[in-house]
């Protein structure tokens, strides 16, 4: 607001001098205090009520241009010009006053209003949180590995590539050792390819029969990244050492894994390639996004691979020290990123690392196998 109700012609912030001196000479100064009052009854808000105070209490409002022309007042009259401006000027502060608190009152009663809450009603209960997909999946790989006697382990992410390569019977003209393939750091070493360096670190150790182990975590290859690839990513790799074990136990072993962990699904096993293993199988489960009918997340193959396995090499007992015909042993590397993809319901295993709550969200379902 600016003031411009007030009902006399002089006091405003542009009135000239002469302007004011005509009017205290010829006018009642109440008109002054009915001016004010009119503004005052319009001002709605601090903020109009803020342009009311500096509109008649400021350096430019009618009752200070008054005082600073009493001087041309009659001597007579000027005594009771000057009290009756004074009252005015008291009157109009404590109107302020007394206005600046009402308006005070309303707004924090209205904010209050706004912000009330009944204390007596039951809270809201903040939404619980879920581990992982990737935790989840090994934690329940791990549930049925123990059931059959295996034990978590654990082992470096960066490693030598003796245990990464050469104790796995994978020579230094292999293909994997490559630059392209692998990510080599400082002093020779190189990040983990595959979990399957702390089995040869436990084998290194010749613990007493039957040896089984599993161990999980990270791992790193120098891979373009797609719906079913990235260049870091998770693995939980299994090894058990004993007399006597057979192709059979292996594939049993396995589809007791696999049905543990996804039900009666459909499954296949398939002939596979890999250094310390031989004979080598692969094991695919039919894609639960689009029951094997083909889609993004599996190539449109129908199946994803979500594990690799077979029985332990005898040239990777030989380095350990082991006679390859007294004992013999299975080995078995579980995809825990692809496995909770599955789980989960994505079509890119990327998303299982961008932490979009869509994703994690999912965990929210009941037990009993993954969709």
């Amino acid at each position: 607001m600016s003031g411009g109700t007030s009902g006399y012609p002089m006091p405003t912030r542009q009135a000239s001098d002469r302007e004011a001196s005509h009017l205290v000479q010829s006018m009642d100064v109440n008109q002054f205090i009915e001016a004010f009052r009119a503004d005052l009854a319009a001002a709605g808000n601090p903020a109009e009520l803020d342009e009311v105070r500096r509109t008649h209490t400021g350096k430019k409002s009618p009752v200070k241009a008054a005082f600073k022309d009493l001087r041309s007042v009659d001597a007579a009259d000027r005594p009771k010009v000057a009290a009756a401006l004074n009252q005015a000027q008291k009157t109009i502060e404590a109107e302020l006053d007394a206005a600046t608190a009402n308006i005070e009152a309303k707004a924090l009663a209205t904010r209050l209003d706004a912000e009330w809450m009944d204390l007596s009603m039951p809270g809201l209960a903040t939404g619980r949180g879920a581990r992982h997909p990737l935790t989840e999946v090994e934690n329940r790989c791990m549930d049925v590995l123990r059931r059959l006697g295996f034990t978590l382990i654990d082992g470096p992410e960066i490693d030598a590539a003796y245990y990464n390569f050469d104790a796995l019977n994978i020579p230094e003209h292999h293909p994997a050792r490559d630059m392209q393939d692998t990510f080599w750091v400082t002093g020779g070493l190189l990040l983990r390819s595959h979990t399957t360096t702390v089995q040869a670190r436990v084998l290194e150790e010749k613990p007493a029969l039957p040896i089984r182990i599993a161990t999980a975590g990270r791992v790193y290859r120098n891979e373009a990244v797609d719906a079913t690839h990235l260049a870091m990513f998770h693995q939980l790799e299994g090894l058990w050492i004993d007399q006597g074990l057979t192709f059979a136990h292996l594939k049993g072993v396995l589809a007791f894994i696999v049905r543990e962990l996804y039900g009666e699904g459909r499954l296949r096993f398939k002939p596979k390639f890999y250094p310390y293993t031989e004979p080598s199988i692969g094991v695919d489960l039919a894609c639960a996004l689009c029951d094997a009918a083909g889609c993004e997340a599996c190539h449109g193959a129908g199946w994803v691979t979500i594990l690799g396995a077979g029985m332990v090499h005898p040239k990777v007992f030989l380095e350990f020290g082991y006679d390859p015909d007294a004992v013999s042993g299975i080995a078995f590397g579980l995809g825990t990123t692809r496995m909770a993809a599955q789980w989960a319901g994505v079509s890119k295993v990327k998303a299982l690392y961008d932490q979009e709550l869509a994703v994690l969200h999912d965990l929210h379902r009941p037990s009993g196998g993954a969709r």
